[in-house]
């Protein structure tokens, strides 16, 4: 989805995930800055929820999260916040709205939305590399090649992340296309394999140096096949898919050969890529390791009484449904409740692909283990609300991810 700054602002919109409904957006504004820090102490609420930052002219300018809201706002008024990020938000503010969630886990499914939605100019302009997220793809035929995407790329031969860190993210697509041979030109380069026919013998020229060092078997050259060139994206894709890090031992093996043959320099580079191919490949199984175990529901008690299933399928989350309180309510959820266990694919959402959030569910179940007691493993739909109310679902003890 593409970003448009100038739309002036209504409201956040619709929330596939929130089975609830909508809380009331709540809106303070205000010239001086001094004047909005008193509203935000006086009616922001200590409560998980999103907020939104409004320039002069109502536009959204800035989207962020938090399990207290009137803390985190009120630290954007902090004296050492003025030549930081958050000092630049907050000057260039009017407006602040924000609206109440059940938990911090809603809170993150949110405001990752919303980002996605609207784009804010200040959420994608001026954030360190190390904290922007990309995704690897493998893609670009009919030579395919490495590269970095903000958005998850469907049409891709493989997709994976999203990751942050894109200096590293940059170094190892680098790495990754010569390793393996393929190309990392524009892809309007002309590509024509050894069995492809033309109607004119035209002399063929390459647009950099890599054919002659033999880091790349040149497409545009025709020196390779489509066979030769599609074997060696198929082990590119076992690398991004987690089954294979034989590319990391060849490089370990010439760094030790290069070492010894007392060429240090290049053995110092050879070490910084087999550093950067350990730190993607680590985030790479661990991408793989959610896929396979964390397919569960995920209960959370909100705050507010607002208590939600999450349906999480290899990794991401699909759908999100109220839990049901009496024999009516589940009467109307199990229909959904069916559907989702018996089907393959996604039930859920129209706004945030099941793809991307499979970083943010990895990342919360990793630093907040104890959440894994609230999942459960759906081995059947009960039938009746009594069945529910005795033993909804088996409780199975889940791997370690």
């Amino acid at each position: 989805m593409d970003a448009n700054w100038q739309d002036t602002f209504v409201d956040f919109g619709d929330d596939p995930l929130m089975p609830y409904g909508l809380s009331e957006l709540a809106r303070i504004s205000a010239q001086r800055t001094e004047e909005l820090k008193s509203l935000v102490s006086q009616y922001a609420p200590k409560m998980p929820g999103v907020y939104g930052m409004l320039d002069a002219t109502g536009k959204l300018i800035y989207v962020g999260k938090s399990k207290l809201l009137r803390n985190r706002l009120l630290s954007y008024f902090m004296p050492n916040n003025s030549d930081e990020k958050a000092g630049r938000i907050v000057q260039n503010a009017e407006t602040i709205v924000w609206e109440k969630q059940p938990s911090d886990f809603a809170a993150l499914l949110r405001e990752q939305m919303l980002i996605r939605r609207f784009q804010p100019r200040m959420n994608v302009v001026g954030m360190p590399k190390r904290q922007q997220q990309a995704f690897v793809c493998l893609g670009n035929g009919p030579a395919e090649q490495f590269y970095l995407s903000r958005q998850f790329e469907p049409d891709a031969r493989s997709c994976q992340g999203p990751f942050f860190g894109v200096g590293n993210l940059n170094r190892a697509v680098e790495i990754l296309n010569r390793l393996y041979l393929l190309r990392d030109c524009s892809p309007k380069t002309p590509m024509l394999f050894t069995n492809q026919l033309q109607l004119f013998d035209l002399e063929m020229r390459a647009g950099c140096v890599r054919q002659e060092i033999g880091t790349c078997l040149a497409p545009c050259l025709r020196t390779c096949g489509r066979q030769q060139y599609s074997e060696q994206v198929e082990k590119g894709i076992s690398f991004l898919t987690a089954q294979s890090t034989d590319v990391i031992r060849q490089v370990e093996q010439h760094m030790i050969k290069a070492s010894a043959g007392q060429h240090f320099e290049h053995a110092a580079r050879m070490r910084e890529d087999v550093r950067i191919l350990r730190w993607l490949a680590n985030r790479l199984a661990g991408l793989k390791r959610a896929r396979e175990n964390y397919s569960f529901l995920y209960e959370i008690k909100g705050m507010d009484g607002r208590d939600i299933w999450y349906l999480i399928r290899k990794g991401g989350v699909e759908a999100a449904m109220a839990r049901p309180k009496n024999a009516t309510q589940w009467r109307s959820l199990r229909t959904q409740l069916a559907r989702w266990h018996s089907s393959a694919g996604s039930v859920g959402s129209g706004y945030l692909r099941h793809e991307e959030t499979i970083g943010l569910v990895t990342s919360w179940f990793q630093k907040q283990r104890d959440e894994l007691l609230k999942t459960h493993v759906v081995t059947s739909v009960p039938k009746n609300w009594s069945e529910i109310a005795s033993s909804l679902f088996q409780q199975q003890a889940l791997k370690e991810v």
